[in-house]
């Protein structure tokens, strides 16, 4: 089992009928030249690189920007089409005052898998009282939360509300909440390997060529950042392979991923097998 644990569907054409929302979601996103990218072009990308389910997540910033950059409405149209391959996410703008109502109805009408947050967005930082009400949903209803974490590319990102540190008190405090650093928290990817070593619900991904290709970055970042028996052998099922797709291509890098000399077992961790986990579906 193949999942890409953080990609978007911002550009899909089954939320982008009319030419303004594509628009509204490539200035609020951050990718001003993309075009629409059609659902059955994106499972035929999908069979091209082997990936077996694609995790999309969305953005609420409603308080601040009028509506969510895709709505939980639209997710779960978004995974209507094909829900073999796809897993949605829910997104919250905490500030909203049906935040609470909202997010269970995500989870219990929609039958979406988890929260994105994005916190530099936001300008949040990760211990901020209006959260607290979330993560205790999600915890209570066994569903994990992908934080965005360290550099952002999208507008408006302060990265000090994502460095990895600051989500120390989450893993503490709501112990049985599965959540994860995507990114690996770049810059701050010795803060996330502490993270992942030390508390048993915090996970990462690898969505982040920031620079150069898939493969060199990961070389790089695993192989001389880091020791590659670091990855091996002290937090091999707390990685999971995610692409940032539409930024980066799923197959890109998922050719980066398996271009590493890992171990056949912590391949397939990597590759799935933690991702199952996190998302709770091993039974």
């Amino acid at each position: 089992m193949v999942i890409d644990i953080h990609a978007h569907p911002l550009l899909l054409d089954e939320i982008n009928e009319n030419p303004e929302d594509l628009q509204f979601r490539r200035q609020e996103f951050g990718v001003f030249k993309s075009g629409i990218n059609p659902v059955d072009f994106e499972l035929v990308l999908l069979e091209d690189a082997k990936i077996d389910k694609v995790v999309f997540l969305p953005e609420d910033y409603s308080t601040e920007v009028g509506r969510a950059i895709v709505s939980n409405d639209e997710m779960a149209r978004i995974v209507a089409r094909s829900p073999e391959h796809f897993i949605g996410f829910a997104g919250i703008d905490p500030r909203r005052e049906d935040a609470e109502t909202e997010l269970i109805r995500a989870f219990d009408e929609l039958k979406l898998a988890g929260l994105k947050l994005n916190l530099s967005r936001l300008h949040m930082y990760p211990d901020d009282a209006c959260l607290a009400p979330l993560y205790k949903i999600c915890q209570d209803k066994n569903k994990p939360v992908m934080f965005h974490a360290g550099y952002s590319w999208e507008p408006n990102t302060p990265a000090k509300y994502s460095e990895p540190i600051r989500f120390e008190d989450v893993a503490v405090e709501y112990p049985d909440l599965r959540f994860c650093l995507a990114h690996m928290g770049w810059p701050w990817w010795q803060e996330t390997i502490m993270m992942l070593m030390k508390y048993p619900n915090v996970y990462a991904d690898t969505s982040m060529v920031y620079m150069d290709s898939p493969r060199n970055y990961y070389e790089h970042l695993f192989s001389v950042n880091m020791n590659l028996n670091w990855l091996q052998n002290c937090f091999q099922d707390k990685v999971m392979f995610g692409s940032n797709n539409p930024r980066f291509r799923h197959v890109r890098s998922l050719d980066g991923i398996k271009n590493l000399p890992l171990r056949e077992d912590v391949m397939d961790a990597v590759l799935g097998g933690n991702a199952m986990r996190f998302l709770g579906m091993e039974d």
